[in-house]
């Protein structure tokens, strides 16, 4: 079993390069799924500007009113 882990002096380069490529599989599904949950949110917040986007947020000042960017 050592001995094909080894795989003949290239386990190394063999299961890192595994290792990346599943790293990246897994990185271009939570990427997409993580970038529709920020744009949920962002929409949810433009549709209900009074409504905190967060349990912890302060509600938003209404249009008008409060600092200008």
């Amino acid at each position: 079993m050592m001995e094909w882990l080894a795989m003949g002096g290239h386990g190394v380069y063999v299961w890192s390069a595994y290792a990346l490529s599943a790293a990246a599989l897994v990185g271009m599904g939570v990427w997409p799924w993580l970038a529709l949950r920020r744009a949920r949110r962002r929409i949810a917040a433009a549709l209900a500007p009074n409504q905190p986007v967060r349990a912890g947020d302060r509600k938003r000042p209404e249009p008008g009113q409060g600092d200008v960017a």
